[in-house]
């Protein structure tokens, strides 16, 4: 059983920075790539980046306009998001996800490639 824990979130202001942290955890688990995802009420849930973990190579959302940055620490297992300059609008529940360990796909912005995800973690940015 594998199980992505994320934490880090919380309330901020307008401006703030917050940096949000994810590890799997239970069995060992080879890591192809990792994604962040958010879902605001109401609201589908959006891509907003992903990892290649072997080569680290990085994907966003066009629409972040660079106030996110993912990255990993590999002796640690981690992933990482560091917001920055968050708005009112970036208020959601933050998921991190993983593929499936044999996954090849280079389709990281689609949920559904997705096999693994965390519980979800609340961003909640105040005006």
């Amino acid at each position: 059983q594998v199980q992505l824990v994320e934490s880090g979130g919380g309330l901020a202001q307008t401006g703030d920075s917050l940096r949000l942290s994810c590890a799997p955890s239970g069995r060992t688990f080879r890591i192809y790539a990792m994604g962040w995802f958010r879902q605001a009420p109401g609201k589908e849930r959006e891509f907003l980046a992903a990892i290649r973990w072997s080569v680290g190579s990085t994907y966003y959302s066009s629409d972040l306009k660079g106030r996110f940055t993912i990255s990993r620490d590999i002796a640690k297992n981690t992933v990482y998001l560091q917001m920055n300059r968050l708005k009112p609008e970036d208020t959601a529940i933050y998921y991190c996800a993983a593929p499936d360990e044999d996954s090849t796909t280079v389709y990281l912005s689609r949920s559904n490639e997705y096999r693994y995800w965390g519980q979800g973690t609340q961003v909640t940015v105040s005006s």
